[in-house]
């Protein structure tokens, strides 16, 4: 005889509330900027790159600044439009707005800048209490990526809350590095963690490539030293594109401008425009 229990109903999730920013019909790809130490030229090769796909390539291009000490801002502080809106906010209390609603427009007509901030700092801790907390920026970019083609992420010089947020929500890593022995160390960190979150978090994580910055030409001899020691670890990953140092960044960034429209014939803007297109040869 069958029994006449009345079946449970079947449990569904409930369905996510809808963002508030509309799709796009673009699909970028988003390029976390990292290195474990500073002044390997991070901001400089974000700020830089980012300014080279907008002008000479067409791309709409967003610039996402994770670090506290707003360099990408302060970078490009002549062209960047007056915004109200704050990341920290959203990374600290997640809405149904995206970082593309209160990203702020420059005078690059296809680059759009979300600035840092010191309250990111603040919003690094409270992440470190969250559950989920590795998967917050990824969220709040989940819409806005159709807004674009490129969203590079600046990421600060060390593997806190921001930096794992950045690798997560990435498709895939750039590592500035200058011709120093510390600096080589910190790539060797900074691509062991890349693996670790490959494994845990982020599958489709890849290095897009070892970048060398901040290249003198008069260190012949340590310049060929550390490129051995970078070919030997990871010679496939090293870009065949090397940017040399040059005053002409700093002057760019004292009149607060990308490098690019300081000199769009010098040295360190030729060679980023060369990485722009090896970029994009990558990604395709």
């Amino acid at each position: 005889m069958r029994l006449g229990f009345a079946s449970a109903p079947l449990a569904f999730a409930p369905k996510k509330p809808a963002k508030s920013l509309s799709p796009g019909n673009r699909k970028a790809t988003v390029i976390a900027v990292a290195a474990q130490k500073g002044g390997v030229g991070k901001t400089t090769t974000t700020v830089s790159l980012g300014a080279a796909l907008a002008r000479y390539y067409d791309k709409k291009v967003l610039i996402i600044d994770l670090d506290a000490q707003s360099h990408v801002e302060l970078a490009l502080r002549d062209m960047v439009n007056a915004g109200a809106g704050s990341l920290a906010e959203l990374l600290e209390e997640p809405t149904m707005m995206e970082v593309g609603e209160i990203a702020v427009g420059t005078r690059i007509p296809l680059l759009d800048v979300m600035p840092g901030s010191q309250d990111l700092s603040r919003a690094e801790n409270r992440l470190s209490t969250r559950i989920g907390k590795e998967l917050v920026l990824r969220e709040l970019i989940d819409v806005t990526r159709t807004h674009y083609d490129v969203i590079l992420l600046d990421c600060p010089p060390n593997l806190g809350n921001l930096t794992l947020n950045g690798l997560v929500a990435a498709d895939s890593v750039l590592v500035p590095c200058n011709p120093a022995l510390l600096a080589v160390s910190g790539v060797e960190g900074l691509l062991g963690a890349v693996e670790q979150i490959k494994k845990a978090l982020n599958p489709k994580l890849d290095v897009l490539g070892l970048l060398l910055t901040r290249v003198d030409q008069r260190n012949a001899s340590t310049n060929a030293l550390i490129v051995d020691m970078l070919v030997e670890n990871w010679g496939e990953l090293l870009a065949p594109v090397q940017i040399s140092a040059d005053v002409g960044v700093q002057k760019a960034q004292i009149e607060g401008v990308d490098v690019h429209g300081y000199d769009a014939h010098g040295r360190a803007a030729t060679q980023y425009c060369e990485l722009a297109e090896w970029v994009l040869a990558r990604i395709a």
